[in-house]
């Protein structure tokens, strides 16, 4: 039975240039921010960094594998507030964990933690997941 002050294990997601260009591929955002380390850097970035929305698809994986699937999950947000930074040849981190805030009705709501090399990336990150 899931409580108020449950913490939803931890998941390791690792992100690297190699899956970013894939995700550049699939969805088609060939931003040269994300693959172009010359060009990040021009525009101020530390380097190149990962797409907002690939952060955002792996935090909803989490989620969506916890709910049992994505028809469970009513509701999700975050609010980005840092990059993922990926250095060429290293494999990044993005740690997600969570911990139960409300139970009612059958529906759970999830406080979701998203850090990356321990730095904070997403901020106000919920879900509303219809547990049965």
């Amino acid at each position: 039975m899931t409580q108020v002050g449950d913490v939803v294990a931890e998941r390791i997601f690792k992100i690297d240039r190699e899956l970013l260009k894939a995700y550049a591929n699939a969805s088609g955002d060939q931003n040269p921010i994300h693959q172009d380390e010359t060009f990040a850097k021009s525009v101020g970035l530390p380097d190149v960094i990962a797409h907002g929305m690939l952060t955002m698809a792996l935090v909803a994986k989490f989620v969506t594998d916890w709910a049992g699937g994505s028809s469970a999950v009513k509701e999700f947000s975050g609010r980005f507030v840092k990059p993922v930074i990926v250095p060429a040849g290293k494999e990044v981190d993005l740690t997600v964990s969570a911990v139960i805030s409300e139970v009612s009705s059958g529906r759970v709501r999830m406080d979701i933690s998203a850090t990356s090399a321990g730095v904070k990336v997403l901020g106000m990150s919920k879900a509303l997941v219809e547990k049965k």
